[in-house]
């Protein structure tokens, strides 16, 4: 592999998000969203599920400290060994010295500091950052001698650590605290939890590896593998790197290690995960696909099983084949991701069709109203597009990463940063989700908080994080993959080029970049999406005016020093005091699906720009199936494009000419007949937007 095209994340330090939209979202999780999920991780939500999360830290650090004065004979509480939620009979008196929670609880503080350290690189906060070392203490003080800081096994008994898992994520912990502490450490410079982090690691680099001694397993719930490369870069010890190729390399091969593992835990449990009988269950019948293990990685093609552990290896498969220069690894990637984009993506950015597993299901089953769709998918779709992009800059990957990040990870949160949606769907309606069991997953309204809060916690570290989406960098390159208003500085050498963004997207199409320096020379790299057809582009070099543009996708232009390649236009100058401006256009456009998606035959769903919008009842009235768009009119009459500010921020609305079909006629059941139709408007709103003005039904596929 060419390791001279790769490209990093820019310092976070180094880039200020001034944007109206983006800046609105961060300081949203800073004022809203960060504070209120602290409040949530010590269980002082009003009828929200409690977490525990630092509740059992607290009692693992206690039980440490009884240890040390009882000595060696101190025996943790025993418990009952199995992976699912456990609650106390009464929750406003849970028992002082047993774990409460899921299994990956202590994820939920993880995901929280990792959220802190980025907001604090934005907007320093000396009242937040004491909050989160305070919170630091209390993790730090629950951490063995021997470097294992998970606190399921520390109150419940250490005699069972490291033997399912498949099931009890200790090793999605570890990745968790690693991507925490080093967000954390970046920050601030505190190395606090960066040192537990790495203790914790130093000894699962102990247990797991290749040498005769070592355990040969990797983690049932993916996420180690990435951060654990993560963790490589900041310190750059190896040892993390040959761990995370360790997990990656021995995955899926034979013998299945989680079997061998059912098998050693059948002599104490007096069990085994899969008995005979089992067979029609559909974990166990996928239990390999459900993990990504039903073959070597190397050897994969199709992204199955469950959508986030797929996507969280998928990541770290793409780092790995990044820093090791492994062509097979990264052809892998290259057609799993292919294959999510072309046969398993929502129009929204949503991955994972199937709530059965959370995963992804068969190519092209993409249901509307059962949709899973989790917020913590697409935001693992946003961390596979990046990593790709590192490796090769082309928009088939940026398109995407836009696309989930305007879409469904902003559909996670309410606009009021106060309650989220686990459940992305595309189609809801009050009886189907009320009433009908196959929809339980489905909720038409946001919900507080959850007791597996994976997605809240989640979305707010993506938003304080947006800026190392939007821009990656090389030696002599800085490469735009989203647009936002921000400022940044770019090192080349020993030179700076100070850059400015300003734009109004995903509003309107106008983009100034403006670079301040002394004549450096650097490249701009940036990227031209497929949802604009015609670019306008000119831009100043050492006064010199150049005009440049793109013309259904293609430069129609051929001027020195700049080139087109994969959807990203390249201009190289000695930059001072110069501007390049570009003006895209952004039509309204009306998409219909693959015809293998049976869910969406005769219907269309409409996008501007990365937007996906959709209709609702507060807009339209009910029952939504039976509203077409116009096609005809449309084409004739075109869209009205408006601002409204009624959502507390600028959004922009879609009108659009449309029937409506009459219901008539008591029959279940009668002859076929024209449909009686009225002229009606559709009014078409922003899919993130959705769920905000009161509960109704939605839908983003549309009748024609």
């Amino acid at each position: 592999m060419e390791q001279s095209r790769f490209s990093s994340p820019i310092d976070l330090k180094q880039v200020h998000v001034t944007d109206e939209f983006w800046h609105r979202e961060q300081e949203l999780v800073r004022k809203e969203v960060i504070p209120y999920q602290w409040e949530a991780l010590n269980d002082r939500i009003p009828d929200a599920a409690p977490s525990y999360c630092m509740r059992n830290f607290k009692v693992a650090g206690n039980m440490m400290k009884e240890k040390s004065a009882k000595g060696s004979s101190y025996v943790a509480p025993t418990y009952t060994f199995r992976g699912f939620e456990a609650l106390p009979e009464d929750k406003n008196n849970p028992d002082p010295d047993k774990f409460y929670g899921f299994v990956f609880q202590d994820t939920d503080f993880s995901k929280w500091i990792e959220a802190v350290g980025y907001s604090l690189t934005q907007h320093p906060d000396e009242e937040l950052e004491k909050i989160a070392d305070g919170a630091i203490d209390i993790v730090c003080a629950a951490q063995l001698e021997n470097g294992y800081l998970d606190t399921y096994y520390i109150i419940n008994g250490m005699d069972r650590a490291f033997t399912n898992l498949r099931d009890h994520h200790e090793l999605y912990c570890l990745g968790h605290l690693i991507e925490g502490a080093v967000a954390y450490y970046q920050a601030t410079g505190k190395d606090k939890l960066l040192k537990a982090a790495m203790r914790f690691a130093d000894y699962c680099a102990e247990v797991f590896g290749p040498e005769e001694n070592q355990c040969k397993g990797y983690p049932g719930h993916e996420i180690a593998e990435m951060a654990l490369v993560r963790l490589y870069e900041v310190t750059g010890d190896k040892k993390y790197l040959d761990l995370s190729k360790f997990f990656i390399d021995v995955r899926g091969t034979k013998p299945f290690y989680f079997d061998i593992e059912d098998e050693e835990r059948a002599g104490y449990e007096g069990r085994k995960y899969h008995k005979p009988g089992d067979e029609g269950n559909w974990f166990v019948r996928n239990r390999y696909w459900y993990h990504q293990a039903h073959k070597p990685v190397r050897e994969q093609s199709e992204a199955v099983g469950h959508a986030v552990r797929g996507v969280y290896l998928y990541s770290g498969m793409a780092d790995v084949a990044r820093l090791c220069g492994d062509e097979e690894l990264y052809a892998a990637c290259e057609r799993i991701w292919d294959n999510i984009v072309n046969e398993k993506l929502y129009i929204t950015g949503g991955i994972g069709g199937s709530h059965m597993g959370e995963s992804f299901s068969y190519p092209y089953d993409l249901p509307n109203d059962m949709a899973y769709s989790e917020t913590c998918a697409a935001i693992r779709l946003v961390f596979f597009a990046r990593r790709m992009l590192q490796i090769k800059a082309d928009r088939k990957y940026s398109d995407v990463m836009e696309q989930a990040l305007y879409n469904t990870v902003l559909s996670g949160m309410a606009l009021d940063g106060k309650s989220f949606f686990y459940v992305n769907p595309l189609e809801v309606w009050e009886e189907g989700w009320d009433r009908d069991e196959r929809k339980l997953h489905v909720k038409g309204v946001r919900q507080k908080w959850f007791g597996c809060a994976c997605c809240p916690p989640n979305i707010a570290r993506t938003v304080s994080n947006v800026a190392s989406y939007a821009y990656t960098e090389s030696v002599d390159t800085l490469y735009v993959h989203l647009y936002m208003g921000s400022e940044l500085t770019k090192k080349v050498g020993d030179s700076e080029v100070d850059v400015k963004v300003e734009t109004a997207l995903p509003w309107d199409g106008k983009v100034s970049v403006k670079l301040h320096g002394e004549g450096v020379p650097m490249t701009m790299a940036l990227r031209i999406p497929t949802w604009t057809e015609n670019v306008k582009v000119s831009y100043t070099c050492q006064g010199e005016l150049v005009n440049v543009g793109i013309v259904k996708g293609q430069l129609n232009d051929s001027v020195a020093g700049v080139s087109y390649n994969d959807g990203y236009l390249y201009i190289t100058g000695n930059w001072e005091d110069d501007e390049i401006t570009l003006d895209f256009d952004m039509p309204v456009h009306v998409y219909k699906a693959n015809n293998k998606v049976r869910e969406n035959i005769g219907k269309v769903a409409v996008t501007r720009g990365p937007i996906t919008y959709c209709l609702e009842e507060c807009d339209n009235g009910k029952n939504l199936h039976l509203y077409k768009l116009d096609v005809a009119a449309y084409k004739e009459k075109g869209a009205i494009i408006s601002e409204n500010t009624e959502l507390g921020h600028k959004i922009v609305t879609l009108e659009i000419p449309g029937k409506k079909v009459v219901l008539d006629g008591a029959e279940l059941y009668e002859e076929v007949c024209a449909e009686k139709e009225e002229e009606t408007t559709l009014k078409f709103v922003p899919y993130y937007a959705w769920n905000n003005r009161g509960v109704g039904e939605m839908t983003v596929w549309v009748r024609v």
